[in-house]
């Protein structure tokens, strides 16, 4: 017992040192574009993968990751703050073309690659289909983080993330069934695994449903944010365990979840302080594991096997692409027809080349269980496919989106928000410097001084505002938009707090958002 009890410590002191060293060179990572001003062109993660593969090149493995243990450890937190983060709002307008590229869009995207593989590359159609599930599953981290970057559109955003989440669950949802198949513990006809499809996004939808509303109600009764912050973090996992001990997606559960307590229960059961608190804690979380992740997929890469599977690869990468083309434009079509909210061809044309794929498509590779003969090969050829999308896709983006003049305003935008902080923070030090001239022993020299200081700076900010409004008349719709924001969010939280008091049984919907609405009907 004694010898197991060491032997047991002498692991975990190893995977703890092998943790800290990953965190160790990820938070290194984050801080070279502080250091070399023109590293800032490529994304966080994208560089985190280029690191990794550098230290797989000098064959200095970080750590060795567990199959079983991947989708468990790494997909509920990234799933949660992304659905968080979503807002229903944005989300129902083009819930129709995201529920089109997450549902037929996957259906495309594997029969695509397992036609290819099987047709030009000799690949058993069942290890095909198995390769096409692990691809179809989209990660967009470092575009969607790009288009914030630059102020592209906020809608190509929600597509964007919108069809990551969704599609997440469909892919994982059709690898489990692709895997059972071989192992003789499903069936292949439709009507099969049409009823296990919906047997498995129904308790998902429920299970999800049920934590995400339980939650919501539970935190009404009380004003604690650690433990409304810890109870998100065990509703992530506890509705992936449940739901998947269940038979159900655990990713579905966890989206419904997350979309639930991030668009509703934070509104009635949280205060602004906590939401805020909440908020900051997955965006931490989600930045911790997407270190972890994009770093371990370029260390995990063994080149000798990338090389053994080049023209699978090549292969693939060809399916897919082509596969996610069709699916995009022919989708983005039937949704143009059906509503009046029309996605032009530059956004389509977007949504193709930034379709990347990363963790999710990376986890259910490694998760193949071992008695695949070929899982090596399944392995290897989602690596290559993964590394070509986030190093050539990803760092192509921005000049995709400069060619098709899809870029905002951001930075001009925040140069004018800069102004304003900088306005509104001088014009409060004047305020304050106004009450305290009565102070004994303050020297009216002093005080003259720095009034014509902080005075003349804040004529100097107004007069750079002025000259922006001017040159760009746009920003004027963008500050309306921001103060309409502000607006909209006093008005929900006061009604949150007369739910919280008991005054109300339900929220009331912002009186303000169906003004704006009915005046501006789209």
């Amino acid at each position: 017992m004694t010898l197991e009890s060491a032997a047991g410590e002498v692991v975990i002191a190893e995977q703890l040192k092998q943790f800290l060293l990953v965190l160790s060179v990820s938070l290194g990572v984050a801080t070279l574009p502080q250091i070399f001003s023109w590293l800032r062109r490529i994304p966080y993660t994208l560089l985190l993968v280029i690191v990794g593969l550098g230290l797989a090149f000098v064959n200095v493995r970080l750590v060795n990751l567990s199959p079983a243990l991947i989708l468990v450890i790494f997909l509920p937190p990234l799933l949660f703050e992304a659905a968080w983060n979503l807002k229903w709002s944005d989300l129902k307008r083009d819930l129709l073309p995201i529920c089109l590229y997450a549902v037929i869009g996957v259906i495309i995207s594997i029969a695509g690659v397992a036609f290819g593989l099987h047709q030009l590359a000799g690949i058993e159609l069942n290890i095909a289909l198995l390769i096409g599930a692990s691809l179809s599953a989209t990660d967009p981290v470092s575009v969607t983080a790009l288009f914030r970057e630059l102020g592209a559109s906020k809608r190509l955003t929600t597509l964007m993330e919108g069809e990551s989440l969704f599609n997440d669950g469909m892919a994982v949802v059709a690898f489990g069934l692709l895997v059972a198949l071989p192992l003789g513990t499903a069936k292949l006809d439709l009507q099969s695994a049409l009823l296990e499809f919906l047997q498995v996004v129904g308790i998902g939808i429920g299970v999800g449903g049920l934590t995400g509303f339980g939650i919501s109600y539970l935190t009404q009764r009380f004003d604690l944010p650690l433990v409304e912050q810890s109870l998100t973090l065990v509703s992530a996992y506890s509705t992936y365990l449940i739901t998947e001990h269940l038979g159900g997606s655990g990713v579905i559960g966890v989206v419904t979840t997350a979309l639930i307590l991030g668009n509703f229960g934070s509104r009635i059961g949280m205060n602004p302080r906590t939401r805020i608190i909440v908020t900051e804690f997955w965006e931490f979380l989600a930045f911790f594991v997407n270190s972890i992740v994009f770093l371990l997929i370029g260390d995990q890469i063994h080149f000798a096997v990338l090389g053994n599977n080049l023209k699978t690869i090549a292969v693939t990468i060809t399916a897919m692409t082509l596969a996610r083309a069709i699916s995009i434009y022919a989708l983005s079509s039937i949704s143009n027809w059906l509503t009046k909210s029309e996605i032009p061809l530059a956004e389509q044309a977007v949504l193709t080349w930034g379709g990347l794929r990363g963790s999710v498509s990376i986890a259910l590779a490694l998760s193949v269980p071992a008695i695949f003969t070929q899982r090596e090969e399944i392995i290897a050829t989602v690596f290559g496919v993964v590394l070509f999308t986030l190093l050539v896709q990803g760092l192509s983006t921005q000049t995709l989106l400069e060619k098709l003049h899809l870029l905002g305003s951001q930075p001009l935008r925040q140069q004018y928000m800069e102004a304003i902080a900088r306005q509104v923070a001088l014009q409060r030090s004047l305020e304050y410097l106004e009450t305290a001239q009565k102070r004994p022993g303050i020297n009216l020299e002093f005080y003259k001084y720095q009034r014509t200081l902080i005075t003349g700076e804040i004529n100097l900010l107004q007069e750079t505002i002025d000259k922006l409004l001017d040159e760009y008349p746009n920003l004027q719709e963008f500050t309306t938009e921001e103060l309409r924001g502000e607006l909209l969010a006093i008005e929900a939280d006061t009604y949150a707090e007369f739910v919280r008091a008991g005054k109300l049984n339900k929220e009331l919907s912002p009186f303000l958002q169906t003004n704006h609405d009915s005046n501006h009907p789209e």
